[in-house]
């Protein structure tokens, strides 16, 4: 162990039942994290969403594998609520000049659920009280004990005895504990659309693959129940583009909303997708009107997890800790597998008297090299794709 680690280790408050613990983000991680925490004996856990509503703003697929399935139904949530299509099938279908070469058929090791079902499952799971909209962090720091001290753009100050930040991509607490790392656009940017009418035939995750491109769809349950349809396209879009586009930066405006996407992206898009896919594919993006856009970000690996604040343990996970490129299929799953291991060894600290800081090293130990693995992934496999060159 370092001297650094040895530091952090000496430095941290001990945990009991009900020690406070405030979670950041209220997206898929933070939820999922709270609930685990609960599970394993903590009552004091609050979660904390920046934004006013927690309606979804995209509800796009995700691919979830059997690890972070299995963590669903360590805390209940069975997979026939939130996978409407259990299909483990993924269809590439090779195109050229417009016109398909062949398909290859493989297996996903897990399914495909989106947020909007995942998200309902985990929040209407939260006991009464916990899970609090609007609370947009604006300040970090400690109290006369130690503790550390949350403030909120309301006013509003919460002490803890640690912090979970699980805020995406634009993480506040990643700002202020790794100053260092910041976002780096990839060049490329997922278009995403969702249709209220599907194929009668599609039920598997269909991937178009034109060179320098990739168009995804899959079906969905739409709310009012209805079978809908997801769509994902990938297109190369320089800096300079995605500002006159989406009005921002593609490293501040990492979700473009609805309202923001510009007539010219619309027709970017149209005309790209006329180019590059077969018509009944670029139909499906054609007539499309509600639509949202995200660039795709890289950030250098992550050298720690774990921080203090005062006495208060400071942890980071999921896209807050390191966003990863959506081909890999990590997102959700690595915040999953990350919340999962960090309530095991909180677990072990509360029932055992396990060190906090050992346990806490134990566990940075296990998933940095995990998410620097999957960051290397993601810019192979949009190398292989040809995006982003």
């Amino acid at each position: 162990m370092s001297n650094t680690d040895e530091q952090t280790q000496s430095r941290f408050r001990a945990l009991d039942r009900d020690s406070s613990i405030a979670v950041v983000g209220g997206s898929l991680t933070g939820p999922a994290l709270s609930l685990l925490l609960q599970q394993a004996g903590f009552a004091n856990v609050s979660v904390y969403e920046a934004t006013p509503s927690t309606a979804s703003q995209a509800g796009g697929v995700i691919g979830l594998d059997h690890v972070a399935l299995g963590v669903l139904d360590s805390i209940g949530i069975d997979q026939n609520e939130v996978i409407p299509f259990p299909s483990e099938r993924v269809v590439s279908v090779k195109i050229a000049d417009r016109r398909e070469t062949g398909r290859v058929h493989t297996l996903y090791p897990g399914r495909n659920t989106t947020w909007t079902l995942l998200h309902r499952s985990l929040t209407q799971r939260l006991p009464e009280g916990t899970f609090h909209t609007g609370k947009r962090l604006t300040g970090l720091g400690s109290d006369e004990l130690d503790r550390a001290v949350l403030t909120f753009a309301d006013g509003d100050r919460v002490d803890a005895d640690l912090v979970a930040f699980a805020d995406g991509r634009r993480s506040f607490g990643r700002t202020f504990l790794d100053p260092d790392r910041s976002l780096q656009y990839a060049g490329y940017v997922a278009h995403r659309g969702q249709l209220h009418d599907c194929p009668v035939d599609l039920r598997d995750f269909v991937r178009f693959e034109p060179l320098g491109t990739q168009f995804n769809v899959f079906p969905i349950v739409l709310p009012e129940g209805r079978i809908g349809l997801d769509w994902t396209f990938y297109q190369d879009v320089s800096a300079a583009t995605f500002r006159e586009y989406f009005g921002g930066s593609p490293t501040t405006r990492t979700f473009v909303l609805p309202h923001q996407i510009s007539d010219a992206a619309r027709r970017a898009v149209d005309e790209a997708a006329r180019r590059l896919l077969p018509e009944p594919a670029a139909e499906l993006i054609h007539r499309t009107t509600m639509r949202t856009a995200a660039p795709i970000v890289d950030i250098a690996p992550p050298e720690r997890m774990v921080s203090a604040l005062g006495d208060s343990a400071a942890v980071m996970i999921g896209d807050a800790l390191a966003p990863v490129r959506p081909h890999t299929a990590r997102g959700a799953n690595n915040g999953i597998d990350q919340a999962a291991g960090l309530a095991a060894v909180l677990a072990q600290h509360r029932k055992h008297g396990a060190d906090l800081g050992t346990a806490l090293a134990g566990w940075q130990a296990r998933y940095l090299p995990q998410v620097a693995d999957t960051l290397r992934l993601g810019t192979r496999l949009a190398s292989t794709i040809g995006l982003g060159q």
